[in-house]
């Protein structure tokens, strides 16, 4: 049975297709048409999804999409009915963010210009918060858990606690409009000069630079209530009076007003307009991390009342805000949770997975134990072999060595590389699933290199120079360099570096002594596992600095993208597949290296 999912008409459209209870395929649709976080119909994602499985639209059994407008009915008429004099502005803003959901049958067909008669079934529409309850929970390797997935809003709801159990997953309580986590961390966000969608991971990476010193503030901002319930004070923002205008920014990506209220300048200043990183003051230090640190508290608020309904100890985490990997962490130390599941798209774009698993299980169809995030466009080594020919000889960037080695020499010469202080680009197997690089479309580093992360924002990232890197160490040593050995393979768990290990992780331990770690399995990721043994091997260090492949765009997709990247940057190695260009020195070929593939796709 084959089922395709899709997240659309939505900030980071998407489309995943299972096949018999399996995931096939991931892709979000930004890697695609280079549009951050972009919104619209995910039809190049369709169409990529299904040539990957090598089928065509009309061998879909169902189509899911995670939108249902039915989903909370009585929640909505009784706020409608409570505030009927304010809520025209409202509604009419959130009719015209639903317009394109009205015929996704035909924008279906015209993604992959087949007839309408291609179409087995009309699209099934699945409530927001059960597809990001079902992306996490029917995606972990927990035969029962509690369920958590909080965000903005999705189908009236900021929140759902569950249950899951088997094939089930038991709705226990909703958070509905206009309370919402996502917002309140939006709005602070575009209060301090980040107002770009997504940018709410930039102020989770500044808050430990300063004080929590309007705490006060903050909880008054927001209210934690009995039985793990949470209320803004809504006289500070006015997403529930004016509406989210949802448009697009002058790149094409998603853009919202701003959500906070002239009250929120009376209690902080004036707020600060986006620019660069030398005009942020110590007043958003502390603002950011008073918010970090409010977000934290109502985390562990929930949690600990969701473990007292369910006795769980196991956690399923979903929702833009479980993208906190921060908080995420915390929920260990500070809740009786002894083991937490977040999938790796666990925002919006993580929908697609789930509506298609939550179909795929209401089918009967077996579960299935997402254990990495290589889900999207692979290329042959005959297809990168053609665009290092074309980059060779376009005489862009520096002359480069073209060489091509079987994986062991490949392994033990990209070390090398790193091992030296070079920024090797990174470009293997099936593009990763979720906002973070994960090892196959990664650049990478030495963790212990002096000024290694000034370098790479400033050379190769362009980016603010607070925002740390992420350490990927393979899981045999993670409890060596880290407070916790639990598993982190989505990178979406912050643990803190030990005190022993902070001078050789220099570069990946941030201010606060802690890194976004991500956990390397063998079993996994092979090539990956084996690159960063490799460097343990050559310099006693068994992690890698990992930061996604991209500057300033989506994380690239093809062979010619990473090149381009390669090109633009001022990276020293770029390795694609079995090739390994070095920059500065004129193009060769390796006459005696083997053409086989590298690795097997992970």
């Amino acid at each position: 049975m084959l089922i395709l999912g899709i997240n659309a008409h939505h900030a980071d459209a998407a489309a995943a297709l299972y096949a018999d209870g399996r995931l096939v395929a991931a892709v979000a649709e930004e890697r695609l048409n280079r549009v951050k976080h972009c919104a619209g119909f995910p039809s190049l994602a369709v169409a990529e999804v299904l040539r990957i499985a090598n089928v065509s639209l009309s061998d879909v059994d169902q189509v899911g999409i995670a939108r249902d407008s039915k989903a909370n009915l009585a929640a909505k008429a009784a706020y409608v009915l409570k505030h009927l004099a304010g809520i025209s502005k409202v509604a009419g803003k959130r009719l015209k963010d639903r317009a394109g959901l009205g015929n996704l049958e035909q924008q279906l067909v015209d993604a992959v210009g087949s007839p309408l008669s291609a179409l087995k079934a009309r699209v099934k529409r699945v409530e927001h918060h059960l597809c990001h309850a079902a992306s996490s929970f029917f995606a972990s390797p927990f035969d029962r858990a509690a369920v958590l997935t909080l965000d903005g809003f999705g189908d009236f709801a900021s929140c759902l606690a569950a249950v899951g159990e088997g094939s089930t997953i038991r709705p226990l309580w909703r958070i509905t409009y206009p309370h919402s986590l996502g917002i309140l961390y939006t709005a602070v966000c575009q209060f301090i000069g980040y107002d770009r969608y997504g940018d709410e991971g930039k102020v989770m990476g500044l808050a430990p630079y300063g004080e929590p010193r309007y705490m006060a503030l903050f909880e008054k901002l927001l209210r934690l209530t009995r039985g793990g319930r949470y209320e803004l004070d809504l006289s500070y923002f006015n997403h529930h009076t004016q509406g989210v205008e949802t448009g697009v920014d002058e790149r094409g990506s998603p853009h919202y007003d701003h959500l906070f209220t002239a009250k929120l300048e009376a209690e902080l200043g004036k707020p600060r307009p986006r620019g660069p990183a030398d005009t942020i003051t110590q007043r958003e230090r502390d603002i950011a991390a008073s918010l970090q640190r409010r977000l934290e508290q109502a985390f562990v608020h929930v949690v600990s009342a969701l473990h007292a309904k369910t006795g769980c100890t196991d956690l399923c985490l979903a929702g833009g805000v479980a993208l906190n990997s921060v908080a995420n962490g915390k929920l260990l130390r500070e809740t009786p949770i002894r083991r937490i599941y977040v999938q790796p798209a666990a925002g919006d774009d993580g929908t697609a997975v789930g509506v298609a698993s939550w179909l795929s299980v209401q089918a009967s169809q077996p579960r299935f134990e997402m254990r990495h995030g290589a889900w999207g466009s692979r290329f042959s080594e005959q297809e990168i072999a053609r665009a290092v020919s074309d980059f060779a000889h376009s005489g862009r960037g520096a002359p480069s060595q073209v060489v091509r080695k079987e994986e062991p020499d490949l392994l033990c010469d990209t070390a090398s590389e790193l091992a030296k202080g070079k920024v090797v680009g990174w470009f293997q197997g099936a593009m990763e699933w979720g906002p973070r690089a994960l090892g196959q479309r990664s650049i990478l580093a030495h963790p212990g290199h002096p000024g290694m992360k000034e370098l790479l924002n400033a050379r190769i990232k362009h980016r603010e120079p607070f925002r740390p890197f992420a350490p990927s160490v393979i899981a045999e040593r993670q409890s060596e360099y880290f407070d916790s050995g639990h598993d982190s393979p989505f990178m979406l768990m912050v643990y803190g570096t030990r005190p022993e290990k902070r001078s050789e992780l220099c570069a990946v331990d941030h201010v606060d002594h802690t890194g976004r770690v991500q956990t390397v399995h063998k079993s996994d990721l092979p090539l990956y596992h084996g690159l960063i043994s490799e460097f343990g091997r050559q310099t006693g260090t068994w992690v890698l600095l990992n930061t996604s492949f991209n500057e300033n765009e989506p994380i690239v997709c093809t062979p010619a993208q990473a090149l381009d990247c390669f090109a633009r940057t001022q990276m020293d190695v770029v390795v694609l597949g079995s090739h390994l260009i070095k920059r500065g020195i004129h193009a060769t070929s390796d006459s005696t290296a083997s053409s086989v593939q590298v690795g097997h796709g992970r």
